[in-house]
């Protein structure tokens, strides 16, 4: 496994709290309580593709991987070109447009894509933050919808207007809508199931492993306990 750069994630104040790690006064965060969307797709047949992005791709793929009726949710970019989806180039802002983004893969019949944008919206990240979510900054930690199809967007579209009206949140929704023109591209292997094997590295125990939890809190009958990891997948 590629090491991944301590500037990148470990944060100043993570290192700082490192010897409180497992202490009590370090609460999760508190996921919002938010209504289901009143719109919502038709279940249709076969395996469904959703892509979201919502700041660093290693705590939305940790939520998702704990989600019932979730195939896969593999880490990567989307937002531009495949020869710019690198972490290199991405992790530079202002050298590509990708955003950092999972491709979450779902059995509509056990979960609905409104669900999966309830869960979005409700403890995978704050939907009011523009550009930058926690301690990371940048249009590439932006919170973005890829929607594959006029019917995913009018959802989205819809669902983002009821949480407004209804004063989901005490600041408007950024979230943006973009078409996944280009394509997802998967994010190299060692940024795969990274917050299920290393959960005490800094960055993780304080910004991921809180969504995890509250996901299991304000979630619970969607919530597996055994993550649906990548390197599973691909034996």
């Amino acid at each position: 496994m590629s090491p991944v750069s301590p500037s990148r994630r470990t944060t100043l104040f993570a290192a700082l709290l490192l010897p409180f790690l497992g202490s009590p006064l370090l609460a999760a965060e508190e996921g919002v309580i938010i209504p289901q969307p009143k719109v919502d797709l038709a279940a249709g047949e076969g395996i469904q593709t959703l892509v979201l992005a919502g700041g660093c791709f290693w705590g939305v793929q940790g939520v998702y991987q704990h989600t019932e009726g979730v195939i896969s949710a593999v880490s990567g970019y989307a937002g531009d070109t495949k020869e710019k989806a690198t972490y290199d180039l991405v992790s530079h802002g202002g050298r590509t447009n990708h955003a950092e983004a999972v491709e979450i893969k779902y059995d509509p019949k056990k979960i609905s894509y409104g669900k999966l944008l309830q869960i979005f919206f409700s403890v995978v990240h704050n939907p009011t933050q523009l550009n930058f979510q926690g301690p990371d900054v940048g249009a590439h930690y932006r919170s973005a919808i890829f929607y594959q199809n006029d019917e995913q967007k009018k959802v989205a579209e819809a669902y983002i207007a009821e949480l407004d009206a209804a004063k989901a949140f005490p600041k408007k929704i950024v979230t943006k809508l973009e078409p996944l023109l280009r394509g997802f591209f998967p994010a190299e292997d060692y940024h795969q199931d990274y917050a299920t094997l290393n959960p005490n590295q800094p960055y993780i125990y304080f910004n991921d492993l809180p969504k995890i939890a509250n996901m299991k809190k304000v979630f619970g009958e969607l919530y597996r306990e055994k993550p649906v990891l990548v390197r599973q997948a691909a034996k």
